[in-house]
């Protein structure tokens, strides 16, 4: 299972993430909810923190989250599958 997000930045660059089985794990455990429930009840911190997390997963970024969340302008699902 992979989730697609585009992320843009305050910059202006827009980048489309892949976030993999590892990302979603770690989703699952820092916020005791199954993946699922992004479709059931989508929040804005879930897809972000997917997104970074698979931005940190692939060596993207260093910042902690909440030094990353301070360049994201807006997320959303990407229509492309970046590989």
């Amino acid at each position: 299972m992979r989730i697609n997000l585009q992320v843009t930045f305050e910059d202006g660059n827009t980048k489309d993430i892949v976030c993999n089985a590892a990302d979603l794990v770690a989703f699952e455990e820092k916020y005791s909810v199954s993946v699922s429930a992004i479709g059931a009840e989508t929040r804005l911190s879930h897809l972000l923190y997917l997104a970074w997390h698979s931005e940190k997963r692939t060596g993207a970024t260093k910042d902690t989250f909440d030094k990353w969340l301070e360049s994201v302008s807006t997320i959303g699902d990407s229509g492309s599958d970046p590989k």
